[in-house]
């Protein structure tokens, strides 16, 4: 076990100095093949939950070491056992045994301090989380002007929205309506005594997480992983049999691989990451499903565009992902304001690029996974004020406001604005 907390402490430190949190915890394990599975599960698990509630956590610790810990590799392995002892099932004493002899690796002389921070901890639990409640970072476990964003945005709803994004992500199925039926896709997952109701047209929630091996023919193409709410970008994109559909921004290659099970569409995927790229095309090959694909800037239709225009364009633009934090933790504390800013600049200019690529009375998705309205509503009315050649067309998604998706039990956070083309 203190392998296992030594390995999420290590990832949480490097993720706090600006880090990738999937990609440094794909460097621990891979350098940690003496690992077992469930030991490689755990060291996952306590990486994502102590940045969930890093705000909380490090509260809670200000007040236990009373100065600031000099040395970071412990101060990360405290939190980690922090969240162990608040939110796992793990026996306190197991915990806290692990987390001394893991100090004592960092530095002999950290294992009595580790000790005592985390015994305290335990006896006075309800007092010391009581007290990291009392500030707003401590209470939601966001940045402080993240937290200002949300409340200035959504006034009464904004304590919901960020509770939301602490919780655990649900998991959500979208079946291959070409080869078959949602209602007899949940006969199969029944058959595998794994629970799960539809929730949409294509869209299964399960009960509860499974691997994906555990799904009955993922490998044959019958179904794939996909957020309920990024489900919806296919059926608003209202896509026909013979269309010329471009999806400007398609890595990983979800929202192209629904377009193709929806109709037989002429699809250009388009992505300016090579290697993200090569992931949508194993969703196509493991779906049976076929597109061009091709790498190139959304926003310089000049180095990829043929010039014969689109009759349907997604575009499902970089942005700050603050609608899916219960996914990526670390994007709360990677996040900047000023990042906010750059990416509606870069929103801005993919979208008054792909414009040019529409058909007359065709029609432009804009998508992002944000709930920051600078990213979403503010650049549709930019965009509307200086293209007098574009109606937005009303959606009427249930639980969708003006095209805002928040984040619930059963989906993600999304935004979406439909663009028709007109003469």
């Amino acid at each position: 076990m203190d392998a296992v907390q030594l390995g999420a402490a290590q990832v949480v430190c490097r993720v706090l100095r600006g880090r990738n949190l999937n990609q440094m915890l794909g460097d621990a394990l891979r350098g940690a093949s003496s690992l077992s599975p469930q030991e490689r599960a755990a060291v996952q698990d306590l990486s994502y939950g102590t940045l969930r509630f890093y705000g909380q956590l490090t509260r809670v610790l200000q007040q236990l070491a009373h100065k600031p810990l000099q040395d970071d590799r412990l101060r990360c392995l405290l939190l980690v056992a922090l969240y162990q002892l608040q939110y796992s099932k793990a026996a306190p004493y197991a915990v806290v045994d692990h987390a001394v002899r893991g100090a004592r690796k960092i530095s002999p002389g950290a294992a009595g301090l580790a000790n005592a921070i985390l015994r305290q901890f335990l006896r006075k639990r309800a007092t010391l989380l009581a007290t990291a409640s009392e500030s707003e970072e401590g209470h939601y476990s966001y940045p402080q002007w993240w937290v200002d964003e949300i409340k200035r945005q959504y006034g009464a709803n904004a304590s919901a929205i960020l509770l939301a994004g602490n919780q655990r992500p649900p998991m959500t199925l979208r079946v291959n309506r070409r080869r078959m039926a949602a209602s007899a896709y949940l006969g199969l997952l029944a058959a595998q005594e794994i629970g799960a109701r539809l929730i949409g047209v294509e869209a299964i929630l399960l009960d509860r997480p499974v691997p994906v091996e555990r799904l009955p023919g993922f490998d044959d193409g019958l179904v794939s992983v996909q957020d309920a709410g990024a489900q919806h970008a296919a059926h608003l994109l209202d896509v026909r049999d013979g269309m010329r559909v471009l999806d400007a921004c398609a890595a990983p290659g979800g929202k192209s691989a629904h377009l193709l099970e929806l109709a037989h569409v002429n699809l250009l995927a388009l992505d300016r990451d090579e290697q993200r790229l090569e992931q949508v095309r194993g969703n196509m090959q493991r779906l049976q499903l076929s597109a061009q694909l091709r790498i190139g800037d959304a926003g310089q239709p000049s180095g990829w565009w043929d010039g014969e225009p689109f009759q349907r364009v997604l575009a499902d633009v970089p942005c700050s992902a603050s609608g899916v934090v219960r996914r990526h933790p670390d994007i709360k504390w990677l996040r900047r304001p000023e990042d906010i800013v750059g990416f509606a600049q870069q929103q801005a200019r993919i979208l008054a690029a792909l414009w040019q690529t529409v058909a007359t009375d065709g029609k432009l998705l804009y998508a992002t996974c944000s709930v920051f309205t600078q990213e979403n509503a503010k650049i549709i009315e930019e965009f509307m004020r200086e293209h007098k050649d574009a109606r937005q067309i009303p959606l009427t998604v249930s639980g969708m406001n003006e095209g805002q998706l928040l984040p619930d039990d059963q989906h993600d956070g999304f935004f979406y604005a439909l663009l028709h083309k007109h003469a």
